[in-house]
């Protein structure tokens, strides 16, 4: 399935989904020949699928660096790419977790409304990645009766982040399946939600140039983007 996206106004940011010109697709297939037979990956290029933002690794100084997860079927592997920023058609955000309700199983729907509601009364953005994200985008079968709901929570300044969290713990208590993923800041930096329920005074904080430890009261504040 394609979803809308909004062609870039920024340099894309981590988690975010990346579209491909088929001239990129090309250059990032030539330029791994351990891919030329892959049939997954050659109708990923053909059916114009996003790639998702990671962070670069060492050496990989030139070109943006992209991921692809394939689904359990094709042994669950991840593949980084890497393309010319020239070659990107858009970028989107990950979608949001009303928009891959319908890809859900079902006894998972009451859990998504309830986080959605959640999210909604606190001014948080409750966007959807991993297992759930990729099948929602593809149509392929990611999600198994083992996989965890991965959500990234974008959250505002007003945000009461530790009475948020807390929220999402009891709504875990009654849902189907184990719940992760980060709470993010305008800054797009961001660490894992149950970091920081544990109230560890320092955590760890993902961007999509590095990874540092800060404060609680750092992160909150966007100190990683000073």
């Amino acid at each position: 399935m394609t979803w809308p996206c909004k062609h870039a106004e920024r340099p894309p940011g981590r988690h975010d989904l990346v579209f491909v010109s088929p001239a990129g697709w090309r250059a990032m297939l030539d330029a791994r020949g351990d891919l030329a037979t892959d049939a997954l990956v050659a109708r990923w290029s053909k059916m114009r699928w996003p790639t998702i933002r990671r962070r670069a690794l060492p050496g990989e100084a030139n070109g943006l660096a992209l991921g692809l997860p394939l689904p359990p079927s094709a042994g669950k592997r991840r593949i980084s790419l890497q393309v010319d920023s020239d070659h990107v058609t858009s970028v989107a955000r990950p979608l949001l977790l009303r928009q891959a309700r319908a890809y859900a199983p079902r006894n998972w729907w009451a859990t998504l409304d309830r986080l959605d509601a959640l999210a909604r009364c606190h001014a948080v953005n409750a966007r959807v990645l991993g297992s759930l994200a990729w099948q929602s985008l593809t149509g392929l079968d990611y999600v198994t009766t083992r996989s965890d709901l991965d959500v990234l929570f974008e959250f505002r300044a007003e945000t009461d982040i530790d009475r948020f969290v807390a929220d999402v713990v009891s709504i875990e208590t009654d849902a189907p399946m184990r719940l992760d993923g980060e709470l993010m800041g305008a800054d797009g930096a961001a660490v894992n939600w149950r970091e920081f329920h544990s109230g560890a005074s320092e955590l760890l904080v993902k961007s999509i140039e590095r990874v540092a430890l800060l404060g609680r009261h750092q992160f909150i504040s966007g100190a990683m983007a000073s």
